[in-house]
């Protein structure tokens, strides 16, 4: 089981550094990929990341945050910070995304991935859009963090880093239950909006936070006409 495993891994690792070998094979000596998570929830910031390798780098099991479980995803972002030329974080608090939009407080997380490098990169690989901002040629690829070495690692680093935060957030605001959905909007998150109304870390840019029911109503059938 374990060769079989192994030549799996190794086949995988083939498939995503694809992208970050044709670029070397140019001469592009210090490729980054860079990803963002935190689009989707209601609350907490966006983060993203930027992660920078040399060109002979393998660490088994990177891949899509998404399909890495949770312990495994804490065991590689400490293998890639580790490894890695470079890594940089970029976060964008809850009141900049209500001021920007969640769309340009995403790139704007990017962009301060990007700028937090060591090392300038010659060329980004970006997951499904274009950087604005930035001086060095950007390739988007649809789905990159399934199809890139270097955007897999750039969102486990984004995730861990993200899960980290909302973990502390949760201790400020126990009643909305962070640690669990990390903001999502689950039943449990939004009937916790229901009840005790939106807090600080709140996006009230969203519509089920802008709008939430005022504290206690729908948490009683309403009464029947007679």
């Amino acid at each position: 089981m374990g060769g079989v495993r192994r030549r799996r891994q190794a086949a995988r690792l083939g498939v995503l550094l694809r992208p970050e070998r044709q670029l070397w094979r140019q001469g592009y000596q210090h490729v980054a990929g860079v990803d963002e998570v935190g689009v989707g929830p209601l609350a907490g910031p966006v983060v993203a990341a930027a992660v920078l390798f040399r060109s002979d780098i393998r660490i088994a099991g990177v891949d899509d945050s998404k399909r890495v479980p949770p312990g495994t995803r804490m065991r590689l972002a400490a293998e890639i910070r580790a490894r890695a030329l470079g890594v940089g974080v970029g976060v964008v608090a809850v009141e900049d995304i209500d001021r920007l939009n969640i769309y340009h407080a995403a790139l704007e997380a990017m962009r301060r991935a990007v700028a937090a490098l060591a090392l300038t990169p010659d060329y980004l690989l970006v997951d499904a859009r274009t950087v604005p901002g930035l001086t060095m040629p950007q390739l988007p690829i649809i789905k990159g963090d399934a199809r890139s070495f270097s955007i897999a690692a750039a969102s486990i680093v984004a995730k861990v880093t993200r899960d980290t935060l909302m973990t502390e957030l949760a201790t400020l605001y126990p009643e909305y239950g962070f640690a669990e959905h990390m903001g999502y909007g689950t039943p449990a998150h939004l009937a916790a909006i229901q009840r005790y109304g939106p807090c600080p870390a709140h996006r009230r840019s969203f519509a089920p936070v802008r709008q939430p029911s005022l504290p206690g109503i729908g948490l009683y059938a309403a009464p029947t006409s007679e």
